[in-house]
């Protein structure tokens, strides 16, 4: 039996990377304090800025960094796998990657993702996003080994809406899908928890989705309600608020095994022709 103890923390990130890390920090203790041995942040928990120039002007390149050398030696003082579910990272032509690292307990990156489906929506009401305006899009699925010999595929926020990328996360091992997030208070509402269990049924995979909630020094509004939930869909852990928290359940990863086999839809389904 594979037992494997995760937490998944929800900040309130603003535009000031350290003081954000700073915030982060009491509630990365807590969770590794609770026994968590893989922890996950949200997304833009280096910077939530939508402020493009203000965000293009301030990041730089992975190299030298010294806030991902912050975030590793956290990893590393706490003896923890750490998700920082993800950061602005300079792409060198004018954009950036909304990139993923994962530090395994001797802070040390084992690897990166860049979210691969952009958030370009017209939501109504004056609210509209244009992520690809100052993001470059990635374009390769990750799957790592991480505790205990769990298979953990990385995916970040809007990428959940978009089903064949967790399909092939699932075929090529994934028993963990981490969602790093920053919904939108009226896609939250509507979608997040519906997305969030669907992708985990589909997959037959435990979903870990730290989400930033509330009120963000650049003016943005997120939902919060980080949810941790098995490979049946079955809600592990929840907040039911937007405040900052952190959320703990313990993972059996036979279940994952035992979940697929009963419902092999994981593997694809017959070809067809038409429409």
């Amino acid at each position: 039996m594979r037992k494997l103890r995760v937490a998944a923390v929800q900040l309130r990130s603003g535009i000031d990377p350290a003081a954000n890390r700073a915030h982060a920090l009491p509630f990365l203790r807590e969770a590794a304090m609770a026994g968590a041995r893989f922890i996950a942040t949200p997304e833009n928990s280096l910077r939530l800025d939508r402020d493009r120039q203000r965000m293009l002007t301030a990041v730089g390149p992975e190299e030298g960094d010294s806030e991902l050398k912050a975030w590793a030696r956290i990893a590393q003082e706490l003896g923890v796998w750490l998700l920082m579910g993800s950061g602005a990272i300079a792409n060198g032509a004018g954009k950036v990657f909304n990139r993923s690292f994962l530090f395994n307990p001797d802070g040390k990156i084992v690897a990166r993702y860049d979210k691969i489906n952009l958030f370009d929506v017209t939501l109504g009401g004056g609210e509209t996003y244009r992520e690809s305006e100052t993001v470059e899009g990635g374009a390769n699925a990750v799957l790592i080994e991480g505790p205990h010999n769990s298979k953990i595929g990385l995916t970040i926020c809007y990428d959940v809406r978009f089903a064949p990328l967790y399909a092939a996360l699932a075929r090529a091992g994934a028993e963990i899908i981490t969602v790093p997030a920053a919904f939108t208070v009226p896609t939250g509402q509507a979608h997040w928890e519906v997305l969030l269990r669907a992708r985990a049924i589909e997959t037959g995979a435990f979903v870990i989705a730290p989400a930033q909630g509330g009120k963000h020094e650049d003016g943005r509004s997120t939902w919060g309600h980080s949810m941790i939930i098995d490979p049946w869909g079955n809600v592990l852990a929840s907040l039911d608020h937007d405040d900052p928290g952190v959320i703990v359940a313990d993972l059996d990863l036979d279940h994952v095994e035992a979940a697929r086999a009963k419902i092999p839809a994981w593997q694809g389904g017959r070809d067809f022709t038409g429409p």
